[in-house]
């Protein structure tokens, strides 16, 4: 019986792993329908858009217990090493990033339902801009965990640049706004706060890009981001 439970053990402990790994996925694809509801909501103005990001929000909140708890076990009881321990100790940090934008996706669809009739006269192109490449960020960085993939990481951390001057650039244009016509304040505000809740999401959606580069090389990316008006890069920053 003896020479046989090493195998068992190490059967039953990468086993575990591929349960946390599951549990991990399906975060992230919750989070990322969560997301693209959240956007439908405010760009097609559909309320039925932001009751399904409103209701997934619990669901987003239950398997951040469960990914933690099964996590912390492992920790516990396996006693991970190297890449191991490495992507354990990383799932803990990336739940909170995923659970922090089903928040931020359930606070959008809220805002979207309090947009009142002077929305429709304002230019949505520039939160629809700024959505889509919210959205792909999201996505790579979600694909970029499951696959444990550091170049797609990598792309994520590269395009939060970008992200930022959407957001500077729609403030400004939603500014203006309220200053054309005082009656656009209650809508712009809103759209204010919502453009800010994207930019957060592209920030944790960066976050996570940078946890998954760390579990799989051993090496943290930079932790000057790059920014609007930086040209900072991975393997430029320390300058």
């Amino acid at each position: 019986m003896a020479p046989s439970e090493p195998g068992h053990i190490v059967k039953s402990y990468e086993q575990e792993l591929n349960q946390l790994r599951t549990l991990m996925a399906r975060m992230g694809g919750l989070v990322e329908n969560q997301t693209a509801h959240a956007i439908a909501a405010i760009l097609d103005h559909n309320a039925e858009s932001a009751q399904m990001a409103m209701e997934q929000d619990p669901e987003v909140d239950a398997l951040e217990r469960e990914v933690e708890a099964r996590a912390i076990k492992l920790l516990a009881l396996r006693a991970p090493m190297a890449q191991d321990l490495r992507e354990i100790v990383s799932a803990l940090k990336v739940t909170s990033d995923l659970e922090r934008i089903g928040d931020y996706a359930a606070n959008v669809a809220k805002r979207s339902l309090r947009l009142g009739p002077a929305s429709l006269d304002i230019s949505l192109g520039g939160l629809r801009n700024m959505s889509r490449l919210v959205q792909e960020s999201l996505r790579l960085a979600i694909d970029a965990l499951g696959q444990n993939d550091k170049d797609k990481a990598i792309d994520v951390w590269r395009s939060d640049k970008a992200v930022d001057e959407m957001y500077t650039a729609m403030f400004r244009e939603l500014v203006t706004y309220m200053m054309e016509d005082p009656r656009n304040i209650g809508a712009c505000t809103h759209l204010l706060f919502i453009a800010k809740n994207l930019e957060r999401i592209g920030d944790h959606a960066t976050n996570i890009a940078e946890r998954v580069h760390y579990a799989v090389t051993g090496e943290m990316l930079p932790f000057g981001r790059p920014r609007g008006g930086s040209s900072t890069t991975p393997e430029g920053a320390a300058s």
